[in-house]
């Protein structure tokens, strides 16, 4: 999946960055730079968006119809 999401990136009080994202919930991360707390954002995006797809299909009926839509 292939999506654009905004990171909102401050330096945390004891050294670093915090990294968090509005548009998904629960979603943060941390590194000693700007760049590894992206990434480390990125890598909670994944996972997080995995695991509610997983979640939400499991238990599907065999009948329901599944198709991408894009957006922007």
């Amino acid at each position: 999946m292939k999506a654009e999401f905004t990171a909102i990136i401050e330096a945390a009080p004891e050294g670093g960055y915090w990294a968090i994202c509005p548009e998904v919930p629960g979603a943060n991360g941390q590194g000693e730079t700007i760049e590894e707390s992206k990434n480390s954002l990125r890598q909670a995006i994944e996972l997080i968006l995995e695991d509610r797809r997983a979640d939400i299909l499991r238990g599907l009926p065999d009948d329901v119809i599944q198709e991408k839509v894009q957006i922007g």
